[in-house]
């Protein structure tokens, strides 16, 4: 049977599975929602009757051979990419099965530092040894930006053994790096591209946006239907190009990846993929269009600053997402989770993330224009009525790490527990982070320095929300016993 982008295979299985009025002995318990009516009502019984268990008419995701594969099949010709696998563990899942696919215990990977915790824990878990590039800064909002060409250039003459490059692609805060050359750089050097696309959908489907994964010649890329591509969260796609074991890859998948795959998840994706295709130009441009907007009007308020292309330098900062509203505040006197705060306490916005010196609020298509102009208005008045002095004020986001050992062996090695503010010198055995966005302030491995310890307690002071440690108060950590 031949499928056009306009046929969501997944759904269409399940629409005839919902008709055939099909009696459950099976899993899951709750039996389409009959015996949990609180749950029935709070979620829908529709939805419930969609929650099913694996079957032969609906395939398995754990080995595909119909209608998950036809839409598997279709996401890889929507993508441009050679295969495409439909993921339910998140970015997190494809990010780490792409990582586990690439590398094993004892290799070398390439990659920025300011990665997702993700991609460092697939390192605790497989044994693989990061070879960090520091990414460049942006020294007026204190962010970390891509990797220049010639960092990566470096790093690859320096490891010629490593076996895989990973690139972000966007960075949270919607900075691109030289895509099309880091690839090239990787494949002129016999390494794989990696790329985490985790905040770059949209770059498939959208006009005269940074170049994508798969449109810059990766060999694999990690993309979040959830986060802009419409489908439900924890939702995922991993791409693989032409030079790519796809089998091995689905075995590396199965090794972590549920054996239980949500059909919600699962048919979400189907449709999200069906709808991108056939209206994501439109949908995308939308977007542009609320941001652009946005953007102009905050910046016209004075204080904050919101930063877009003007800031490309052709190297660290090569392009940008201009689907993103990045917002500095640092120069109203709050720190951007301080904003952030304000937002949702005072005016019932929620925003993505605040960090210390930036917010970031998430524009799709499915906004309003009341909407956009609500959040404009709202930072107007949060500057009238709460901007200070910024003397005192931490003026960056990112610390360079002085790596000591590797993550895995950091983390499962022998460790002991003392306070973080008695802890500089020592080397880290876990993670410590603010979430969003999730890239470790520290990481297995990594030596502790004042400076540190010194930003840990700022972000805890300003309110940013901290994970990592073992310690849920975040006041002790563990080091690596010597």
């Amino acid at each position: 049977m031949i499928f056009s982008q306009s046929d969501a295979p997944v759904l269409e299985a399940m629409q005839n599975h919902l008709q055939n009025r099909v009696v459950p002995f099976d899993v899951p318990g709750h039996k389409g929602g009959r015996g949990n009516r609180e749950l029935t009502d709070f979620l829908g019984a529709s939805c419930l009757k969609a929650d099913v268990n694996s079957m032969k008419p609906l395939d398995n995701l754990c080995h595909p051979v119909s209608v998950i594969k036809e839409a598997q099949e279709l996401a890889a010709q929507a993508f441009g990419a050679e295969n495409a696998f439909l993921m339910v563990n998140g970015t997190t899942g494809s990010v780490q099965a792409m990582i586990m696919s690439a590398t094993k215990a004892g290799d070398k990977i390439i990659m920025p530092r300011n990665v997702h915790r993700s991609a460092i824990n697939a390192l605790v878990v497989n044994g693989a040894v990061p070879v960090y590039v520091n990414p460049g800064t942006n020294k007026q909002l204190g962010i970390p930006l891509g990797m220049s060409v010639e960092d990566v250039e470096k790093a690859i003459r320096e490891n010629p053994d490593a076996k895989a490059v990973l690139i972000n692609n966007p960075t949270y805060y919607g900075v691109c790096s030289d895509l099309r050359a880091i690839v090239k750089l990787a494949h002129d050097n016999n390494m794989l591209a990696l790329v985490d696309e985790a905040h770059g959908t949209h770059f498939y489907f959208g006009e005269n946006m940074p170049v994508s994964g798969m449109a810059a010649g990766a060999d694999m890329a990690a993309v979040s239907m959830h986060k802009t591509g419409g489908s439900l969260t924890q939702s995922s796609f991993l791409l693989c190009g032409k030079n790519v074991n796809a089998d091995y890859v689905r075995q590396v998948i199965n090794l972590t990846q549920t054996t239980s795959g949500s059909y919600l998840l699962i048919t979400s994706l189907d449709i999200a993929r069906k709808n991108l295709a056939l209206n994501g130009k439109e949908l995308f441009k939308r977007t542009v269009q609320y941001a652009e907007y946005a953007r102009s009007e905050i910046n016209k308020i004075g204080g904050y600053y919101a930063f877009g292309e003007e800031l490309c330098d052709g190297s660290a900062f090569y392009d940008f997402d201009r689907t993103k509203l990045s917002v500095h505040t640092r120069d109203i006197g709050l720190a951007g989770i301080e904003v952030y705060d304000i937002l949702r306490d005072e005016y019932n916005i929620q925003i993505e993330f605040g960090d210390i010196g930036n917010i970031l609020a998430i524009v799709s298509a499915g906004d309003r224009a009341l909407e956009i102009e609500r959040l404009i208005s709202s930072l107007s008045e949060i500057k009238r009525l709460y901007s200070k002095d910024k003397a005192g004020m931490f003026d960056h986001e990112y610390i360079n790490p002085e790596v000591i050992t590797a993550p895995q062996q950091a983390f499962y090695g022998s460790k002991k527990s003392m306070p973080i503010n008695e802890s500089s010198g020592k080397v880290c055995g876990e993670f410590v982070m603010c979430y969003p966005p999730g890239i470790p302030i520290l990481a297995p491995g990594e030596r502790i320095t004042d400076e540190i310890i010194n930003y840990i307690n700022y972000a805890k002071e300003k309110g940013c929300f901290m994970t990592g440690t073992q310690d849920m108060k975040i006041e002790n950590i563990n080091v690596v016993e010597a």
